[in-house]
This record gives C-alpha cells, sequence and structure tokens, in this order.
C-alpha cells in the first residue's frame, strides 16, 4: 500500500462489518522499533464487531485481551488505524463463529511468550537453528499476542489468513499482506 486514503470515521463506520481487519501503524519511537523487527508500518493488529449500535476493537494488548470503541481510538490516534475487508477472496467464512472467537480472549492475558518465540526468527543466526513452521495446530497453551489472536480467531470462522504460516508466528505485517484481506481506508476522526 502506498498511500493511506484518510477517511473520516464517522462516513466510514457504517462500512465496517464484524470479523474485519484494524490494523494499527507505529505512533511513537516504541512502536517504531517494533515496525523494524516486523518488517511493516504495522505494529498492532485487532478485529471489529459489533455490539448492538456500537463498533468495538477486540484486540489483545499488552494489558490483555479486551474490547473498546473504536472510535475512542480514532479520536486518540487520527490517522493510525487502517481498515481492511475480511474475506477478499469470496470463501466460506463465518464472521461471526471469527468474532466469538476473538471475544473469547477478552479477559486473558497477553501472550509475551509466544511474541518472544515470534521474534526470536528475526535474529540472523537463530534462524539457521530452527526450520519453518506452518502447524497451525493449537499444541500450545500460551495465551496469544495481537496478530496471534486475529489468526486464530479467523481460522475459527473458516479461513486461514495466512496460509503456510503457524497462527502462533503471524505478525501484523503477514495479516497485511494476506489475500484474505483488502485495505479499505485509514480512519480520521
Amino acid at each position: 500500500m502506498s498511500e493511506p486514503t484518510l477517511i473520516s470515521y464517522a462516513e466510514v463506520r457504517h462500512k465496517i462489518r464484524d470479523a474485519d481487519l484494524l490494523l494499527f501503524r507505529r505512533r511513537n519511537w516504541y512502536t517504531r522499533a517494533i515496525a523494524v523487527a516486523g518488517r511493516s508500518q504495522y505494529v498492532h493488529a485487532a478485529m471489529a464487531g459489533w455490539w448492538k449500535d456500537r463498533l468495538m476493537c477486540v484486540e489483545m494488548t499488552s494489558g490483555g485481551g479486551r474490547a473498546q470503541l473504536l472510535s475512542n481510538l480514532v479520536d486518540r490516534w487520527p490517522g493510525v488505524i487502517d481498515a481492511y475487508e475480511a474475506n477478499a477472496l469470496g470463501q466460506r467464512f463465518s464472521r461471526e463463529k471469527a468474532l466469538r472467537a476473538m471475544i473469547g480472549i477478552t479477559g486473558k492475558q497477553y501472550g509475551w511468550l509466544n511474541l518472544f518465540h515470534a521474534a526470536l526468527l528475526h535474529l540472523p543466526a537463530f534462524r539457521f537453528l530452527v526450520s519453518p513452521d506452518a502447524n497451525d495446530i493449537e499444541t500450545a497453551t500460551w495465551p496469544p499476542f495481537c496478530s496471534q489472536a486475529v489468526a486464530l480467531a479467523d481460522r475459527k470462522g473458516g479461513v486461514d489468513p495466512v496460509p503456510n504460516l503457524a497462527d502462533r508466528l503471524t505478525e501484523p505485517a503477514d495479516l497485511s499482506r494476506s489475500q484474505f484481506y483488502t485495505y479499505r481506508f485509514t480512519l480520521m476522526p
């Protein structure tokens, strides 16, 4: 994606659907380090979900799984949140099942150990010692980190958004490049 399409949240909130992907761009020096390590402009992944007439951001943050009003996040970070449409390939995908799975992470702890394992693969020497992991079987009992939670939820909805990569290694950059999603717009207050 070259230039973001900046659009007022009020204009497009009704176009965002359950289980659409929300990707957050870097916004300070701390998130810049994450973006560099992740080979992308994105540092965080979340899922959109409607609760009655409220559009929520369901996410796994360093404080754990939570849901909060998307409008509040857009006000706090204008031009940082990109909305991607899920199911760009037109596959059999249950937005309801995916969102239900994502809501299931609320209240759970953040997956620091899984994040550490994914980060290790960016170290040049370590990369030579391990083989690629494409196994999506949920053998780990540790809680997920942000993009891992989104990948797990989408698989519960019936689609693996990043084939040939284990969910526990899926980063926001991987989701942004997935053919399962299509960039729509960047949210402004």
